[in-house]
């Protein structure tokens, strides 16, 4: 019988360090198994493709539009995006080159830090975040679907004027038609993913370069640089380095769980070149698409837009609204997948491994973002703000605890076979399988960065809140961390499966 289908470590991957063990089924499955190096199918590319997607969201033009209305000019906020761009390369890359050496997903390499049952804890929080996200981005989607109908088929406005549950008939349609289409690109798992973000990536790089010189055209080809409000001196620096800073929080859940991804990358090398193209320049070409719509919108009319959809529905020409708004579907869907739907999918079989797979742990994270009734979550300011901030806000301890037991205690020395054994004598079983030193610090910064996020009278510092919170997270947890070791570094390929789902 081979290793995979025993689940035991052989005398192959014994070391003196090594003990024999066996594999658990409460630990295991082939969606958290490592992935094999040969095979992977990550290159750079492909990772270049997930921040095109991503970075060109509806959500982050909102964000960098609403800079400009918080008094950054043109070049202020191509330097406040610049400058998060440089912090988010190396912050992904460190994260990314986590998942190419030990090849397994977040909620495993949790176990480095947290204990093979303690790192239910980030899991989880990290899960209930995206699977939140992921209602509330296909009811975003769906909103534009609705127009879409509309204007292809005017009589369907009578089916947007009743509700149920709050929706209408027209939302309903639209919501779950994007939420089907969905769940059934997940489940072909994570090699058909890899093919939607390659496709989509080009898609929307083309349409927002064409509607910025569609915009661009409509300015008479000049835009406005900066609005009669426009910040200076210190406060201009000190709001520029906090874009930056926020820049780098609206990413604090995807450098958590990068690894859920680069554990097909091909090599370290790849994760860098794709990174390179898709952060910090990727991030200056979103800047030059922000700055002239924004400019060129106010040198118009003098009106400040919120978002790309606002121009979008001014299209005068309904094919041309049509092939827009269908590429922002189509960006919303890809952003909504790797950001939000992937970390529950694993979270829910760190949980329960002997009873799901992927495709059954993506249709219940897809069951519960409909039943939650995402555009009631959206429309209530403190659930945003308090339930979904709240998590959020946890999110850069987590982060920074994490990364420092990886870099800084371990130094990389993982042992990827101890990662999936109960033994009492395993590397990461710590105390009933808990690392008590990491939940403590947990709790303590959790409280800083709770406190800078809802107290008024840390709202100077609130930009910088996420930096904070993961800052203090690693000070803490080195100060109290088990240096002891031996920190042993084995390879994960006896009991590894191929990296495609």
């Amino acid at each position: 019988m081979t290793t995979e289908s025993t689940g035991l470590i052989g005398d192959s991957a014994r070391t003196d360090a090594t003990p024999f063990a066996q594999v658990s089924p409460h630990l295991y499955n082939a969606d958290l198994a490592p992935t094999k190096r040969e095979g992977r199918r990550w290159g750079a590319y492909n990772i270049f493709t997930l921040w095109a997607n991503d970075v060109h969201s509806l959500g982050n033009y909102s964000f960098a539009i609403g800079l400009f209305a918080l008094g950054l000019g043109g070049w202020q906020i191509l330097v406040a995006l610049g400058l998060g761009g440089a912090f988010l390369f190396l912050l992904l890359s460190l994260s990314g080159f986590m998942g190419e050496k030990t090849g397994v997903p977040f909620p495993v390499m949790s176990r480095i830090a947290f204990g093979i049952r303690g790192a239910q804890i980030p899991a989880i929080v990290r899960g209930a975040v995206a699977i939140a996200w992921f209602g509330i981005q296909t009811y975003l989607a769906s909103v534009v679907l609705r127009i879409l109908i509309v204007a292809l088929a005017p009589s369907a406005a009578t089916l947007d004027s009743n509700s149920f549950l709050g929706l209408s008939t027209l939302g309903w349609i639209s919501f779950v038609a994007l939420w089907v289409i969905q769940v059934v690109i997940v489940s072909y798992g994570m090699e058909m993913i890899r093919k939607y973000e390659a496709f989509a990536g080009p898609v929307i790089l083309i349409t927002m370069v064409a509607l910025a010189i569609w915009m661009l055209n409509s300015a008479d080809w000049a835009i406005a640089w900066t609005t009669p409000d426009s910040l200076t001196g210190a406060d201009m620096w000190l709001k520029i380095v906090g874009g930056a800073s926020l820049w780098v929080a609206i990413y604090g859940t995807f450098v958590l769980n990068f690894c859920d991804f680069t554990r097909n990358a091909t090599s370290k090398r790849a994760i860098v070149k794709g990174n390179f193209w898709g952060i910090p320049l990727n991030m200056l070409v979103f800047g030059g698409i922000v700055v002239t719509l924004a400019g060129a919108q106010f040198r118009i009319d003098g009106r400040i837009i919120e978002a790309p959809a606002d121009i979008v529905k001014e299209i005068p020409n309904t094919l041309l609204l049509v092939l827009a708004g269908l590429a922002l579907l189509i960006l919303t869907v890809a952003v909504n997948m790797m950001a939000n739907f992937v970390a529950p999918i694993y979270a829910l079989n760190n949980l329960f491994p002997k009873h799901l797979n992927f495709r059954r742990a993506a249709f219940i994270s897809a069951v519960i973002g409909l039943v939650i009734l995402p555009w009631n979550l959206y429309n209530s300011p403190a659930v945003i703000n308090y339930f979904l901030g709240g998590l959020g806000a946890i999110l850069g301890p987590l982060f920074g605890i994490i990364m420092a037991d990886y870099w800084l205690v371990r130094r990389a020395n993982i042992n990827v076979l101890a990662l999936f054994t109960t033994d009492a004598k395993g590397e990461y079983h710590y105390a009933k399988g808990i690392n008590v030193r990491a939940v403590v610090a947990l709790v303590i910064t959790a409280v800083v960065a709770l406190a800078l996020a809802f107290v008024p009278a840390f709202q100077v510092v609130s930009e910088f809140s996420w930096f904070i919170g993961a800052g203090l997270g690693a000070i803490v947890y080195l100060v109290i961390a088990d240096r002891r070791g031996p920190f042993n570094d084995v390879s994960g390929e006896p009991i590894a499966v191929a990296s495609t789902h």
